[in-house]
């Protein structure tokens, strides 16, 4: 017998009209952290950064595909991966339904990971994705927007992650249970595992200058999961116990 309170429709409906109020006014906030976002200052982007993408060599200016809105989804995906990050590609399991929307409203959507561009144009073809994805392999771009670190960083914890210091000084006897089920699908040595991380970063396009506008890391990616969305209004939530999802073609096997 289920152990959840049960009642009336009556009841429902008054339990739910109070909620309501709760989602609007919840609503209303989101439109008003929208537009903070918007309004932050936009800061020059000054490096030179280089990428390989599937056309070859490319600049940031390059990855905008001719929009003047960018947005970078900093997938976790390092040189020793086998594997993306499962938890970044059931993120990235959403991105190509709205590719083709941004990019028909002067946005480009697209991926950036630091290993090379052959393993993730092998990734893409096991995930069956189309979207742009970046190689930043030998540059500064994921270290300067904080999703990589060095392991001289690693070993002196000295990093920056969600506009914080430190966060990236794991190392494997302390990495939790999560994590090391996480790397164990990236095929990932655990501490090389950690020194990639996930974020978004946004950039505009103006008369031939680059600039970064906006970006968020950790749980600020939340909005971006699609199957967290779903979960969160369903019957039981999240209802997790630990890592449960996997590699979409993964679900089944041992």
């Amino acid at each position: 017998m289920t152990t959840h309170k049960i009642g009336t429709r009556e009841e429902w409906l008054a339990a739910r009209l109070e909620l309501l109020g709760a989602e609007k006014a919840l609503t209303r906030q989101s439109d008003d952290v929208a537009l903070r976002r918007q309004a932050l200052p936009w800061v020059r982007v000054e490096k030179d950064y280089g990428f390989e993408t599937d056309e070859g060599k490319a600049s940031l200016a390059d990855l905008f595909k001719g929009r003047s809105q960018l947005l970078v989804y900093h997938f976790m995906f390092g040189p020793d991966y086998k594997a993306g990050c499962p938890s970044c590609s059931a993120i990235a399991d959403g991105f190509d339904g709205s590719v083709v929307h941004l990019a028909n409203h002067d946005v480009t959507l697209s991926a950036v990971s630091q290993a090379p561009v052959a393993k993730l144009q092998a990734f893409k073809r096991r995930m069956g994705w189309s979207f742009p994805w970046a190689s930043s392999l030998g540059g500064d771009f994921n270290f300067d927007f904080n999703v990589s670190i060095t392991e001289e960083q690693q070993r002196q914890g000295g990093s920056e992650y969600n506009f914080r210091r430190g966060g990236h000084a794991m190392v494997a006897p302390t990495l939790p249970e999560p994590v090391l089920q996480n790397a164990a699908q990236a095929g990932s040595e655990p501490r090389a595992y950690v020194r990639e991380r996930p974020g978004m970063s946004t950039f505009v396009l103006e008369d031939g200058v680059v600039y970064h506008s906006y970006s968020t890391y950790a749980r600020g990616l939340d909005g971006l999961w699609g199957m967290f969305q779903w979960l969160d209004r369903a019957p039981k939530g999240r209802n997790e116990t630990g890592i449960w999802w996997r590699h979409h073609d993964s679900y089944g096997k041992r």
